[in-house]
């Protein structure tokens, strides 16, 4: 700006015609100065200070591709960048032109100039994982962009999961792990390998200079938390933890003193500090050194050789680890569990935003996690998933207020609570067989709480409300209902939907408006035959305890309305007609239930639901007590 003072003031003193000529030059280059600055920091331009490497410019359309179509729900943001200052980066989930190749391997490697490309206020945000989790993946991403939170990266534990992802405008990079595409059970080899590329990864970013939010892919983000975590600059690490019982009611962090569950690295927040670089490295060596140590267990085995004293009165940081570190844990009630979230609904209770959803305290494995965020409506799932080839089946849950409040919360109450509802699934369930239609699932109301250990029925010091809406992990075998049965022994499949699915904003309209209503009717009064001649269009009456030709037959005439509910379920069913067909249904049945767990001082201390409680006279919740008898009920 001095030079351009100076050229003013040199021809203020010259005559009028060179006054013409520099003023002409200066306004030019002020005009010039301000086109270039404006191209660079328009909204359809790039913002991040580093440029971009041309692999990233180019790659064919998304219609080019298989995988996933996750891509039709998202609404593309058009007119933001993706970080401040970049040479034309690009927006994510912008399709690479459709005239471009895939570029090679080599290009995607994780380098600091990438992860400079995509940071912002120097806050890079990570997960990863294979081509099994692409939808967990995508659904993660979505929730950030959706917040306007653009400053992410993620990793790609195999090529399948990469390619997918650059063809949808997702920043990605090789992590150069070549895993398996496939689904890793909990606690298996091939999980405790991911553990370890956690660590890794981390080993490998901070000494680029960024802060690190690591995520894990079965965590969703609600509230931007680049804010929240700014608040407090003096932190070397945020982690979130396994927590249950509240330590506070407000938005502060965690009260350290309080906290006496696992540290949970699903959710925490580096910064590259020489302290946070020297755990990242212990906690590295130590995992190499034994493979046998859970990532998270060593996480906390090292963070806690020191606890204390805390930073000062009022951040809530501590200093843990060797003395040096500075740790913060992150609030319980916003930044949630699967328990605080889905159990206890903490925030509601303390009148909070949550901030972050982990689908731990779960059951059902990966399709447990996926059916617990689609209850929360916070799952992202392609176009067809709401418009089912053959309709859906819905009814109304009918409980008496006896068997959901009166009485104490014991082990009879909560069992007698849960039968009375299974009893009215089963009946849904064979409709829903015998109409090929997709069951939408009713909500689930649980009197205890269901844990892999002794304990009284809820925690001791939890928010948990009894009765509370229970996931349906907590009864029902999730993953056993989504899987391939063979139809041989098992009938044919029964497809379900969670309990919140009519309700979420993505079901599309021509599912909303094709709708019948089910009356039941006690066969033989007047207007109950089967008709749908009544005086409100869309509503049939429909009499009690039909038989199989009976749904056949009159449902037969519905085929193409999308959505049939019933006003009960109390009588709906009567029998199937085919025997065979009820044999293999009923294995099917079996099957479909879970466990509560666990009765206190006493080995084991599970107890098996059973379908067909109500066809064993005096049958009672009790523990198995002989190991013959501990097995389900088939």
């Amino acid at each position: 700006m001095g030079g351009w003072r100076n050229a003013v003031q040199e021809a203020a003193a010259s005559k009028p015609l060179f006054l013409t000529i520099y003023t002409t030059i200066i306004v030019g280059i002020v005009a010039t100065s301000f086109y270039v600055f404006s191209a660079i920091y328009s909204p359809s331009a790039s913002t991040s200070t580093q440029s971009i490497s041309t692999s990233w410019l180019s790659s064919p359309p998304l219609s080019q591709n298989g995988g996933s179509n996750f891509s039709n729900n998202i609404s593309l943001p058009t007119d933001k960048a993706s970080q401040p200052g970049s040479n034309q980066l690009k927006t994510i989930w912008q399709a690479p032109p459709s005239n471009s190749k895939m570029p090679p391997l080599e290009s995607f490697k994780l380098t600091k100039e990438l992860v400079g490309e995509r940071a912002k206020d120097n806050v890079i945000i990570v997960t990863f994982g294979n081509f099994a989790f692409m939808d967990f993946i995508l659904t993660w991403v979505k929730h950030l962009t959706d917040l306007d939170v653009s400053n992410l990266l993620v990793g790609a534990m195999d090529t399948k999961l990469l390619e997918a992802l650059y063809w949808k405008g997702v920043p990605v990079f090789d992590m150069g792990s070549h895993m398996s595409t496939i689904d890793v059970g909990w606690g298996s080899p091939t999980f405790h390998k991911m553990g370890r590329e956690k660590v890794l990864l981390i080993n490998a970013i901070l000494p680029f200079g960024y802060e690190l939010l690591m995520c894990d892919t079965d965590m969703v983000w609600l509230k931007d938390p680049l804010p929240y975590l700014a608040q407090y600059p003096d932190a070397d690490i945020l982690t979130s933890s396994d927590q249950v019982v509240p330590t506070v009611v407000d938005d502060r962090l965690a009260d350290w003193k309080q906290v006496g569950a696992a540290y949970n690295i699903g959710i925490f927040h580096w910064r590259p500090t020489e302290p946070a670089i020297k755990l990242a490295k212990e906690w590295k060596d130590m995992l190499l050194a034994d493979e046998k140590i859970w990532d998270q267990n060593g996480f906390n085995e090292l963070a806690r050789k020191q606890t204390g004293p805390a930073i000062d009165d009022d951040s809530g940081l501590f200093y843990a680890f060797d003395g040096t570190l500075k740790l913060g844990i992150l609030p319980e009630s916003i930044f949630c569990s699967g328990h605080t979230y889905f159990v206890q609904a903490m925030y509601e209770q303390l009148r909070l935003e949550p901030y972050a959803l982990h689908t731990t305290f779960q059951y059902g494995g990966t399709e447990g996690k996926r059916h617990r965020l689609r209850e929360a409506m916070v799952f992202y799932d392609p176009p067809e998933y709401y418009d089912a080839p053959g309709g859906f089946l819905s009814f109304k849950p009918s409980i008496p207020k006896s068997l959901l409040l009166d009485g104490e919360h014991n082990l009879e109450s909560h069992f007698s609570l849960i039968n009375y509802q299974m009893k009215q699934i089963r009946s849904a369930l064979a409709i829903a067989s015998l109409l090929n239609r997709t069951l939408v699932m009713p909500p689930l109301w649980c009197r205890l709480d269901r844990l892999w250990f002794s304990h009284p029925g809820v925690l001791e010091g939890s928010m948990t409300r009894q009765p509370f809406l229970c996931p349906l992990d907590h009864v029902f075998e999730v993953n056993v209902m989504l899987k391939d049965l063979p139809q041989e022994e098992f009938g044919p499949a029964i497809n379900i939907r969670e309990y919140s699915f009519l309700n979420n904003p993505l079901l599309p309209q021509q599912v909303k408006e094709s709708w019948l209503d089910v009356q039941l009717c006690q066969e033989g009064t007047e207007d109950c035959h089967a008709s749908s001649n009544t005086s409100r269009p869309g509503l049939l009456r429909f009499p009690k305890n039909s038989t199989e030709e009976m749904f056949k037959t009159v449902f037969s005439s519905f085929k193409d309305v999308k959505v049939i509910q019933f006003s009960s379920m109390q009588g709906a069913f009567y029998s199937f007609t085919d025997k065979t067909r009820e044999e293999k249904f009923t294995n099917r049945m079996k099957r479909y239930v879970g466990i509560w767990c666990c009765v206190e001082n006493h080995t084991p201390g599970h107890i098996y639901y059973d379908m067909y409680w109500d066809e064993k006279p005096g049958w009672k919740p009790a523990p198995p007590q002989t190991p013959e008898e501990d097995h389900p009920p088939f």
